[in-house]
C-alpha cells in the first residue's frame, strides 16, 4: 500500500471514529432518536475497524486480512442500512446475514485461488447492494419525506453504491482494455469516495435528527394540543400562502359551537373538551385532507377551502352542521350531551386577499347565523345587513 492510500485510509478512520463519538454525544440530546443515533455510531465504528484492518492486511498471513477487512466493512454498511430502515419500522437483519454469509462462503470457496479477483470485483457487489438498499430506504421512508437532508442522504449513499457497482461490473472490462494501471486508479477513486461517505454521511444523519426535532417544535408551536388541529397562528400563516397561490375560487367557513359556556358550566370542562374533540373529528371527516382546519379560539374553528365557490362551501358547512347536531358525547354521569354549531361563510372576492379580511367577513356572517336562531349557516352577504352581535 502506498503512502497516499495509507493516508487516505487513516483520514477515513479518524473521521469515522470522531463521527461515532459526536453521534453518541448527540444521542443524549435527542431521546426520541437514541436508538437510531446509537445504531449509526455503531456502524461508523465497524466501518472504521474494517478500514484499520485494510491498512494492515498485507502484514496478515494469507488472505485473512483481506477477508476480515471486506467482511467487517460490509457489516458496517449493513448496520447503517439497518439504522435507516428502522426509521420506518423495518429491519434487514435476516437478508444482511444471508448476504454476509454468501460473501464469506465465496471467500472460503475461491478466495485463496482468486484473492485479487475477489477483492477487486466480487467484494464490491454486496457493498453496492447494501448502499443502494440504503438509498431506497431513505427514498421510501415517510418520516424522512419532508426533511431536506433526506436528499443529501439519498445522493451520498446512491453515489457510493454506484461507484461500487461500477467497480464490480465495469472495472474488469476497463482493466482488460487499458491494463493494470486502471486498478490503481480505481482504488484511488474508491478511497476518495470513501472519504466523501465518511465525512458527509454522519453529518447528514445528525442533520436529519436535528431537522426532525426542529419540525417537531414547529408543530408544537402551531398545533392546538386538545384537538390536534392547527392553531390561529398556523391558520393565518398557511392561509396567507394559500390565498396568494389561489388561482380561482376559495372559501372560508367560521364555526362557533352554540351555548358552549353553558355546556362547561353544567357538565364540566372535561365534557366541554370532549365536545371540542368530537367537533374536530367531524370537521376532519367532512372536509378531508385538502383543506386548512384550525381551532382559532376557545370554541371557534375555521376551515379554508381552496377551489370551492359559495355553493360548494355551503354544502360542506351544512354537512358539518348536520353531523354535529346528530352526535353526542357522554359526561361523567353517563348523560349524553349534544350541541349545535353556527357557521359563517365568506368567499374570496373583491373584499381583499388576506386572511384577516376573509375571516372578519365570515365572523360577521357567523354572528348573523346566531342572531337568526343558531344551528345554521349564513353567507357574508347576509351578514352585511344583520347586526354583528356576539351571541354565545
Amino acid at each position: 500500500m502506498t503512502n497516499t492510500l495509507f493516508t487516505i485510509y487513516l483520514f477515513i478512520v479518524v473521521t469515522l471514529v470522531a463521527s461515532a463519538g459526536m453521534t453518541l454525544w448527540e444521542r443524549n440530546a435527542q431521546p426520541a432518536r437514541r436508538r437510531f443515533l446509537g445504531t449509526c455510531a455503531a456502524g461508523y465504528a465497524v466501518l472504521a475497524t474494517g478500514c484499520v484492518i485494510a491498512t494492515t492486511r498485507s502484514h496478515i498471513p494469507g488472505i485473512t486480512g483481506a477477508v476480515l477487512s471486506n467482511l467487517v466493512m460490509l457489516c458496517g454498511y449493513m448496520v447503517v442500512l439497518d439504522a435507516v430502515a428502522a426509521l420506518d419500522g423495518r429491519r434487514h437483519r435476516g437478508k444482511s446475514a444471508l448476504l454476509l454469509g454468501g460473501m464469506a462462503a465465496l471467500w472460503a470457496w475461491g478466495g485463496a485461488q482468486w484473492a485479487v479477483w475477489t477483492w477487486l470485483y466480487a467484494a464490491a457487489v454486496p457493498i453496492a447492494i447494501v448502499c443502494l438498499a440504503t438509498t431506497w430506504e431513505a427514498w421510501r421512508s415517510p418520516p424522512l419525506r419532508t426533511l431536506r437532508s433526506r436528499n443529501v442522504l439519498i445522493a451520498v449513499t446512491g453515489f457510493h453504491g454506484v461507484v461500487y457497482a461500477a467497480r464490480a461490473l465495469v472495472l474488469p472490462g476497463v482493466v482488460a482494455r487499458f491494463g493494470q494501471g486502471a486498478i490503481e486508479l480505481s482504488s484511488t477513486v474508491t478511497l476518495y469516495t470513501g472519504v466523501l461517505y465518511s465525512v458527509v454521511l454522519p453529518m447528514v444523519m445528525l442533520a436529519l435528527v436535528r431537522e426532525e426535532a426542529d419540525a417537531g417544535l414547529v408543530r408544537l408551536a402551531t398545533t392546538d394540543h386538545l384537538t390536534e388541529l392547527g392553531n390561529r397562528r398556523w391558520f393565518f400563516s398557511e392561509g396567507a400562502e394559500l390565498i396568494a397561490a389561489a388561482p380561482g375560487d376559495l372559501a372560508l367557513l367560521a364555526f362557533d359551537i352554540d351555548h358552549f359556556k353553558s355546556i362547561n358550566d353544567r357538565f364540566g370542562h372535561a365534557t366541554g373538551d370532549k365536545v371540542l374533540k368530537s367537533f374536530a373529528l367531524i370537521l376532519r371527516d367532512v372536509v378531508g385532507p385538502h383543506a386548512l382546519l384550525a381551532r382559532i379560539g376557545g370554541e371557534e374553528f375555521a376551515i379554508m377551502l381552496p377551489g370551492y365557490d359559495g355553493q360548494g362551501a355551503r354544502r360542506v358547512g351544512q354537512a358539518v352542521i348536520d353531523r354535529f347536531a346528530d352526535s353526542a358525547v357522554l359526561c361523567r354521569s353517563g348523560v349524553a350531551v349534544s350541541a349545535t354549531v353556527s357557521v359563517g361563510l365568506a368567499e374570496l372576492g373583491n373584499t381583499g386577499r388576506d386572511v384577516a379580511t376573509l375571516l372578519g367577513l365570515a365572523d360577521r356572517a357567523l354572528y348573523a347565523a346566531k342572531t337568526l336562531g343558531r344551528n345554521r349557516l349564513e353567507p357574508a352577504l347576509v351578514a352585511l345587513v344583520q347586526p354583528a352581535m356576539a351571541v354565545a
